[in-house]
């Protein structure tokens, strides 16, 4: 690893507050790797070699069964993934693949636990990451489970108009196979789901979306801080 980039790992969020000679001992046999779109980066069920943190790039975390295929979650830079299967050394209950070219800081499991145990600090800013995780996972459960397709889409373009600068016109950052395999709908539910937004001048072209009514689609969101706020 070149120092500059060792400098630059040394900020990721996961070593926030550990000690300088522990995150360079773990940098010191860690790889940082680029990997084009598309690549798978960890299988489920194989063992859980690496820790891997986001630093540039999409990854999207799946899992398949048969010949049918979820999206769990869409990550982006300063996340990691899978630290429980690492942290419990067991098998990934995941897969993972970058949706966009990525940089992937890859640290050997085995470094991560021994550090996990000796350095409370960096134990501490694993378990932030495995709290928010399971957070996360609580609010899809929710959002999957009392929502209709529709009510699900529509709380999504809000949350992302809102990540976006609420200006009521993004680009999807992903595929719409993608953003429907997120959503838990094939991808004619999304298409249908998005003709049914139209009323609520819900216009989409290509990758771009408008919204054109904010308080319209809102009231058919009705979101609820307790399952769409990503700070709470």
């Amino acid at each position: 690893m070149r120092f500059e980039d060792h400098l630059e790992m040394r900020g990721l969020p996961i070593f926030n507050g550990a000690s300088a000679a522990h995150v360079d001992a773990m940098l010191k046999v860690s790889f940082l790797q680029r990997f084009p779109a598309h690549v798978e980066l960890v299988r489920e069920g194989d063992p859980a070699d690496f820790l891997h943190v986001i630093v540039d790039g999409q990854v999207e975390v799946f899992s398949a069964y048969r010949d049918r295929e979820t999206t769990v979650a869409v990550l982006g830079p300063g996340n990691s993934f899978i630290i429980a299967a690492v942290l419990l050394d067991r098998i990934y209950l995941k897969s993972a693949r970058a949706l966009s070219p990525s940089r992937i800081l890859m640290i050997p499991a085995e470094m991560v636990r021994s550090f996990f145990h000796q350095d409370a600090s960096f134990a501490r800013s694993m378990g932030i990451e495995l709290a928010l995780a399971y957070r996360s996972v609580v609010k899809e459960l929710k959002n999957q489970k009392l929502r209709s397709s529709l009510e699900r889409l529509a709380n999504w373009l809000l949350a992302h108009d809102l990540a976006n600068g609420s200006t009521g016109r993004f680009h999807l950052p992903f595929d719409k196979k993608v953003l429907a395999s997120r959503l838990g709908m094939a991808p004619e539910v999304l298409s249908r789901s998005f003709a049914a937004l139209v009323p609520y001048k819900v216009t989409v072209s290509g990758h771009t979306v408008e919204l054109r009514d904010i308080e319209a689609l809102r009231n058919l969101a009705q979101p609820v801080r307790t399952t769409d706020d990503p700070d709470s």
